[in-house]
């Protein structure tokens, strides 16, 4: 029986398109102050990182459902490198969809 090999391209979870995400559903995944404070991670960084990176006072499944929320709302790219799961924001795509969104959020970031 052969077996199949998944590729790195195979892991990784889909994304909206960015032309398809409202502002309603934007907000929507902002409201948790977890994901705030990702999205905010995400920001200070400037460069992708892993979930494990990012310091969450939840459990791993309740972060993974966070981060999910987060692609799913379209803020963030995710897919792996080697095992890592790693999350980007899709910082150039959020800015020219809501000017100045992102930037407002960080200010007023309270984590």
């Amino acid at each position: 029986m052969a077996t199949t090999r998944r590729t790195g391209q195979d892991r990784v979870p889909p994304h909206p398109d960015i032309t398809t995400i409202t502002l309603q559903q934007v907000l929507e995944a902002l409201v948790d102050p977890v994901r705030r404070h990702i999205v905010g991670e995400l920001y200070s960084a400037r460069q992708d990182l892993s979930c494990g990176t990012i310091d969450l006072p939840v459990s791993k499944s309740t972060a993974t459902h966070h981060f999910n929320v987060l692609r799913e709302a379209g803020l963030i790219h995710q897919y792996y490198a080697g095992t890592s799961r790693m999350n980007g924001l899709r910082r150039d795509e959020i800015d020219a969809a809501f000017p100045g969104l992102l930037r407002a959020l960080v200010a007023g970031r309270g984590d």
